[in-house]
């Protein structure tokens, strides 16, 4: 099972955050003194709705926003500190991204799509093309390994997907609606197998979604409004 480099202490620590958005002279408070713990092996969705803040509070858990104020600590990093550059080398280390829209480029095949994040690294040509067959035989999709997007179903190409967002091997997977643009029966395929990652590979993993059908698949549901977590909806 995964575990923070420091060996002790939630994976994701959270303390304060507010985040802060300019729109002419107003301010819009977006994340409003927030406070999150996520221990490693868990699998946490987000819920609220549309406008509250899931997908800006998984972008600080990712390193791709800063917040304005407040603490984040990762992977026993506190990654609200560090530049531009020591966060993009501390994401190729520690964070795969799974996005609704699967995000996949058409003119390369599937197993290319999924060496993309390898090419971050200082893999050899033949240590790279071993990851991607583990993270496409993971998937369940060895057998689609030369074809391209277009010749996919959306459930197929969401897991090429999953299997680029888990080639390096990260800390933390960071899903954003995963299931959102497929019908039930390939969202359905796409959450078995997300729990599988969690369950049996020991996957830290953070899940925003719209869905109660796939927050009840998360070990623990936490739900966002107005920029404020609660452990129960807001009516």
């Amino acid at each position: 099972m995964s575990q923070s480099p420091s060996g002790h202490g939630p994976l994701v620590r959270i303390d304060r955050v507010e985040k802060l958005f300019h729109r002419g002279s107003e301010d819009i408070h977006v994340l409003s003194e927030l406070s999150l713990e996520v221990p490693s092996g868990e699998f946490l969705a987000l819920m609220g709705p549309s406008g509250s803040g899931k997908s800006t509070l998984l972008n600080l858990i990712g390193g791709l926003d800063r917040p304005t104020r407040g603490t984040v600590h990762v992977a026993g990093d506190r990654i609200d500190t560090l530049s531009d550059r020591q966060l993009a080398a501390w994401r190729a280390r520690h964070i795969g991204f799974v996005f609704q829209l699967y995000n996949l480029i058409p003119v390369l095949t599937a197993e290319r799509n999924v060496e993309l994040p390898l090419l971050l690294t200082h893999l050899t040509k033949a240590q790279r093309r071993k990851h991607v067959e583990t993270a496409l035989a993971m998937v369940g999709l060895s057998h689609r390994a030369g074809h391209y997007p277009r010749t996919m179903s959306g459930g197929e190409q969401q897991r090429v997907g999953i299997a680029r967002g888990i080639v390096t091997d990260p800390t933390l997977l960071l899903c954003d609606e995963p299931t959102g643009d497929l019908d039930r029966k390939s969202g359905d395929e796409i959450l078995n197998l997300l729990q599988a990652l969690n369950r049996e590979q020991g996957k830290t993993i953070v899940m925003v979604t719209h869905d109660p059908h796939a927050s009840a698949r998360a070990s623990r549901t936490v739900y966002l409004n107005k920029g404020r977590l609660s452990a129960e909806p807001v009516a």
